[in-house]
């Protein structure tokens, strides 16, 4: 059995508890810190009735879609903070006014704006290292994301019944607020209901991200990567050094990732089409593994951890499909 005690410092060792603290505390302080604010921002929302205006921006396509007028809200919303998307859909939850199955297709229906939030880091990150390549490459994750959205949007309008009349866009939204309900009140409101929720937030959330921390040091995730690096095989259609740039990707982070496929990309062990297969392979493989390890805790703190983990698997599920599609079509069109 690996020993707990091996990486948990003493009182008195006060570098671990510094290095415990650059490892575990700060980054869970950031991370509480991120889903406060969003559960803040959703409230407050909430409180201002602005809910209603963010439903209009995306009414076209949640209608499309036969979903509720609170999942084109959420849709809205997560291009300015996919936490504050999930928080809102949490709460409609909460209050009954949304199924179990309404919630699975609105946090899908999320994807494209949930990578657009993201699309600008990946892209300075990989441009640098990358150079056209990177283009590709985001550009390509940036249509996977695109696909998943509309594949959402026919599953839904499949799935969902159809809303009987246009009246049901903004029915279940709250009514506007009254003349008298100013900003003060509107923050009062959202300030108790955040108090309120914050509790079940912080007490879900630093458990599983403490086990996540814990699972870490003793090797779990190590030892699942090992295992996936052990059985690629199937990757025998790419070349031996683009398979080492697909085992950084998900062994380490994406950085070790760029900066390995850098250096072979300039040094001509690996052409730019080896490149972009070995990143997006590397991005399939590696996100259901990060995803349980770092986005777990986030979405444990607003729904249940079931139900949080079924969306996560759901939505992981459909990005590697998306993925495996796009690398499929970019390994055909250009394979001389």
């Amino acid at each position: 059995m690996p020993d707990v005690a091996a990486w948990l410092p003493s009182l008195g060792d006060a570098a671990a508890l510094g290095g415990l603290w650059q490892a575990l505390g700060w980054p869970l302080l950031r991370l509480l810190l991120g889903l406060a604010c969003g559960l803040l921002v959703a409230n407050l929302l909430e409180a201002l009735r602005w809910t209603r205006g963010l439903a209009r921006l995306a009414a076209p396509l949640a209608r499309a879609a036969h979903m509720p007028p609170v999942a084109g809200a959420a849709f809205a919303l997560a291009f300015a903070s996919p936490a504050s998307a999930n928080a809102l859909l949490a709460e409609r939850r909460d209050a009954r006014q949304l199924s179990g199955r309404e919630l699975m297709l609105a946090n899908l229906f999320n994807s494209l704006p949930a990578y657009l939030v993201h699309t600008p880091a990946i892209f300075l990150l990989t441009w640098p290292v990358l150079g056209a390549p990177a283009v590709i490459y985001v550009g390509l994750t940036l249509v996977a994301a695109c696909l998943r959205t509309g594949f959402t949007v026919l599953l839904s309008r499949l799935l969902l019944p159809a809303p009987e009349d246009a009246a049901r866009d903004t029915a279940a939204l709250p009514p506007p607020a009254s003349g008298g309900a100013g900003p003060a009140a509107a923050f009062r409101t959202a300030w108790r209901r955040f108090r309120r929720r914050l509790p079940r937030l912080v007490g879900f959330t630093v458990p599983v991200y403490i086990l996540m921390y814990a699972l870490q040091r003793l090797g779990a995730f190590a030892a699942l990567e090992a295992w996936l690096a052990g059985h690629m095989d199937w990757l025998a259609f790419l070349r031996p050094q683009a398979v080492g740039v697909i085992v950084l990707h998900f062994a380490a982070e994406l950085g070790a990732a760029l900066g390995a496929a850098g250096s072979l990309l300039a040094a001509g062990g690996l052409t730019p089409r080896d490149v972009v297969l070995a990143l997006l392979v590397g991005n399939i493989l590696s996100t259901p593994v990060r995803a349980v390890r770092h986005q777990f805790p986030a979405y444990a703190g607003f729904f249940r951890p079931a139900e949080a983990l079924r969306l996560i698997l759901a939505n992981q599920a459909l990005r590697a499909a998306s993925m495996a599609l796009m690398t499929w079509i970019y390994y055909v069109w250009t394979r001389g």
